[in-house]
């Protein structure tokens, strides 16, 4: 399992993926993101490219490895807490697997 720290932050930027267009705001927030408990609305329903691991099985296990798919998503995870100045200890890290 992907090891989400449920920073919030790809629910806080959507804009610009096609996917996920209807559940834009306007401010690249998703709007089933609950700003309060830092958490989806809809989590059990949400859209398969919110899911790591649906998307890992349908799309991209054919070019990667789960833990080549997890590492990436993982990179995109910690330049956005980057960006944001979060605190380091929301960092996702890949372990052994």
């Amino acid at each position: 399992m992907f090891p989400c720290s449920e920073c919030g932050l790809c629910c806080q930027n959507i804009a610009g993926i096609e996917e996920l267009k209807s559940f834009d705001l306007g401010n690249g927030v998703c709007k089933h993101y609950n700003t309060v408990t830092k958490k989806c609305n809809i989590y059990d329903t949400r859209p398969e490219i919110c899911n790591i691991e649906k998307m890992f099985e349908r799309k991209y296990k054919q070019f990667f490895s789960k833990k080549e798919f997890f590492i990436e998503n993982a990179k995109v995870c910690n330049l956005l807490q980057e960006k944001y100045q979060l605190d380091k200890s929301f960092r996702v890290i890949i372990g052994d697997m």
